[in-house]
């Protein structure tokens, strides 16, 4: 027990470290990316965010970013269900909850990279 308390320290320890060390870094080069300051915000890991999405929606997943809305970081993330159809889902990726999933209407019958009909 005491055993896998400790292991379970550790890790915790090295995670925190790693974060701290990212947003330092970052820092020291000229100011706070982006990208850095919305990970760190983050509790939430990007397959566990797929994994919330899966859980409501079942298919596969085909597209998944981390990304800033009004401030707040939330997890974008395309999912295509067994009868094809494509959802847009919002997973948070600070409290791990599904904040909305819509059909996308305009990824029906559509390549999202050149536009044209299939």
């Amino acid at each position: 027990m005491k055993r896998h308390l400790k292991t379970s320290l550790a890790a915790l320890a090295i995670v925190l470290g790693a974060g701290v060390g990212v947003t330092l870094a970052a820092r020291a080069a000229g100011g706070e990316n982006d990208a850095v300051a919305t990970l760190a915000q983050a509790h939430v890991g990007l397959t566990q965010a797929v994994d919330i999405a899966l859980a409501q929606t079942a298919g596969r997943a085909t597209r998944a970013e981390l990304g800033d809305e009004n401030g707040h970081a939330i997890y974008e993330i395309e999912v295509v269900a067994a009868n094809n159809q494509v959802f847009d889902m919002k997973v948070d990726a600070v409290a791990g909850k599904l904040l909305s999933s819509q059909a996308d209407k305009a990824d029906q019958g559509r390549d999202e990279k050149d536009g044209n009909e299939d």
